[in-house]
C-alpha cells in the first residue's frame, strides 16, 4: 500500500510578477490570480506556502505575510524598476542565489517541494530542484511556440531563448500541471513532454465573490440604459480588445457602450493609446469607456452590468475572465481558442467565435443582444457551468499531484541508493 504524504511546506516561484500586485495591468494576469487563490486553499488544507517573486520596489519589506500560513518572500534581483519581463533571464541567476539562501538558513528539509509558475520561474525550480533534492511541479501558463502559432498581426514572436527554456523545464519537471487538456496535449505535441508526467488540473473561481447580484451601473459611471459589452484584462495585442473595437464600428444594436477595463502590457505599452487612437478613427469615441483595473466588489460589478462580456484573445491558457463573468451570470462571447474552449460551453454558457475578423464579432453580438430570452438560458447555463469550477477543487487536484510526485521522488532516490550499495 503506497503512504501518501502531504507537503509540509512549498516553495512557490513566481519570478515575473507578485501575488500581491492588482491584476490587470503590467505583467500581472490571471497568474496572480492562480498563485494566490491556490496559496490561500493550500494554507486551508494545513500546508504552508512561501512565494518567491522579483522586488520591484526597494521599500518592500523581505517578507509579507499575504494570509495565515502564507508568506510572499520579495527577492533583488536587478534594478528594482524598469526591467521588462524580456530582460529578467539575465537576472535569473541573482533570484536563484535569493532562493537558495532563504533555504539555506533553515534546517535541510525546510520545504518539501517546489512549484514554478512560468518558464522563468522553471528554470529556477529546475536548479533548486537539484539543491534540495525535491521534486519540481511547473505550470507553463502560457507556451511559446503555442503563442507563436496564433500570434496577433503586429505582435513580436516569443524569443527562442524562451522556447529553449521552456524545454529545458519540460524535460526536467517531475509533473507539468496544464490547465486543459487541450494545454497537455501542447506539451506532448509541441514540447515532447511524457504524458505520464504530464496532469491536467483546471483553474478556479472564487464562488463567493463572483456570483449573481443586482448590478451597480451608476458605480462605475456606465448608462443606465443601453446595452453594455466589456472587455476585462491587459491591453495588449494578445488579448485583442481592438477586435471588439472594430466590431462596435460594424455592429447594428443601438445604443451598445464597450467598456474596456485594462491597463497596458507586454508590446502594449509600445503604444498605450492606441486603443483610444483606433476608436476615434472608426468613429465609435462616444461609445467607448475605458476603465482601469477593477478592485473589490467594482469588478464583479462590471460583470453584472455588462450584457455580454467578450474575450477575443488569440489565445488563453483557460481565460479566467470568462469563468468570472459566467459565475456573476453573464454570457460569454470568447475566440474558440486554447482554454476558452473549456472555459465557455458554446451555445449553454456563451458563444465561441472562429476567428478574430471583426465582422463576425459584430454579428455574433448583435444576435445576441438582439436575443434577451437566448441571453437568458445563456445567463442560467453560465451559472450552472461556473459552478464546476472552484479554487478548492483546484487545491486538491494540485495535492494529489504534489503526493504523486513526492512517492516517485522517494521512490527515485532509493533506487539509487540501492544501485549505489551494489
Amino acid at each position: 500500500m503506497v503512504d501518501w504524504p502531504t507537503p509540509r511546506r512549498i516553495a512557490t516561484l513566481s519570478v515575473h510578477t507578485s501575488p500581491l500586485e492588482q491584476p490587470g495591468t503590467g505583467d500581472a494576469g490571471g497568474m496572480n490570480v492562480y498563485v494566490v487563490e491556490v496559496a490561500k486553499r493550500l494554507a486551508g488544507f494545513g500546508v504552508e506556502v512561501e512565494i518567491f517573486t522579483r522586488a520591484t520596489r526597494s521599500e518592500l519589506p523581505p517578507v509579507v505575510e499575504m494570509t495565515p500560513g502564507v508568506l510572499v518572500r520579495h527577492v533583488s534581483a536587478g534594478p528594482f524598476e524598469g526591467l521588462a519581463k524580456e530582460d529578467l533571464p539575465s537576472q535569473l541567476c541573482a533570484f536563484t542565489s535569493g532562493v537558495l539562501r532563504a533555504e539555506a538558513a533553515h534546517p535541510p528539509g525546510h520545504y518539501d517541494l517546489i512549484h514554478s509558475h512560468y518558464w522563468l520561474s522553471g528554470q529556477v525550480g529546475w536548479l533548486a530542484r537539484e539543491r534540495w533534492g525535491v521534486p519540481h511541479v511547473h505550470t507553463a501558463h502560457t507556451l511559446a511556440k503555442v503563442k507563436n502559432r496564433l500570434i496577433a498581426a503586429g505582435d513580436r514572436p516569443e524569443p527562442k531563448a524562451r522556447v529553449i527554456g521552456e524545454e529545458q523545464v519540460i524535460a526536467e519537471s517531475d509533473r507539468l500541471v496544464a490547465n486543459t487538456r487541450f494545454e497537455a496535449q501542447d506539451l506532448v505535441a509541441h514540447y515532447d513532454a511524457e504524458p505520464s508526467r504530464t496532469v491536467v488540473v483546471q483553474p478556479g473561481v472564487d464562488l463567493d465573490r463572483f456570483r449573481p447580484a443586482p448590478a451597480d451601473r451608476a458605480r462605475l459611471g456606465l448608462p443606465e440604459h443601453g446595452r453594455v459589452v466589456a472587455f476585462v484584462g491587459r491591453i495588449q495585442p494578445l488579448k485583442a480588445p481592438d477586435v471588439l473595437i472594430s466590431a462596435l464600428a460594424a455592429m447594428t444594436t443601438p445604443d451598445v457602450t464597450v467598456v474596456i477595463c485594462g491597463g497596458p502590457s507586454g508590446s502594449g505599452l509600445e503604444r498605450p493609446t492606441a486603443l483610444i487612437e483606433l476608436a476615434a478613427s472608426l468613429g465609435v469615441s462616444d461609445r467607448v469607456r475605458f476603465l482601469p483595473p477593477q478592485t473589490g466588489d467594482d469588478l464583479p460589478n462590471l460583470y453584472r452590468s455588462a450584457d455580454l462580456v467578450a474575450v477575443p484573445s488569440f489565445n488563453e491558457s483557460f481565460g479566467l475572465v470568462a469563468l468570472e463573468a459566467q459565475a456573476c451570470g453573464t454570457p460569454v462571447v470568447a475566440a474558440a481558442v486554447g482554454g476558452l474552449v473549456t472555459a465557455v460551453r458554446n451555445g449553454v454558457s456563451g458563444v465561441l467565435v472562429n476567428g478574430h475578423d471583426p465582422q463576425d464579432w459584430a454579428r455574433s453580438l448583435d444576435s445576441l443582444l438582439a436575443a434577451p430570452r437566448l441571453r437568458a438560458s445563456l445567463s442560467e447555463g453560465a451559472v450552472e457551468h461556473a459552478a464546476g469550477f472552484s479554487w478548492d477543487r483546484t487545491a486538491e487536484g494540485l495535492l494529489r499531484v504534489y503526493r504523486e510526485a513526492m512517492v516517485q521522488h522517494r521512490a527515485m532516490i532509493t533506487e539509487r541508493l540501492e544501485a549505489y550499495a551494489w
